[in-house]
């Protein structure tokens, strides 16, 4: 599996948001490989499910408290990067 990425659906942005999307997306994108590499790391066995839960707490912790408010991920897509953790197939 290559780096996980977030891509922001255009249709569900404001105005303002649609402005900053690049930004956000980088932003999210960085939140999320940061924690795929710290959940990755103390990977011991656990379900995909607590994988999956602990990788969205992860991400969220690593944002702004007001960007990890509004975050709500594909949870099908999110989890997707957890099975890749439990399989080993996050470098």
């Amino acid at each position: 599996m290559s780096e996980p990425h977030v891509t922001l659906d255009p249709s569900g942005l404001d105005p303002v948001q649609q402005k900053l999307r690049g930004p956000l997306e980088d932003q999210l994108t960085s939140a999320l490989q940061a924690a795929t590499d710290r959940v990755r790391a103390s990977y011991a066995g656990e379900p995909v499910e607590e994988v999956c839960r602990r990788l969205l707490d992860e991400t969220r912790a690593g944002l702004h408290p007001d960007i990890a408010a509004g975050f709500n991920p594909d949870m099908d897509e999110f989890c997707r990067v957890a099975v890749a953790i439990v399989r080993g197939e996050v470098a």
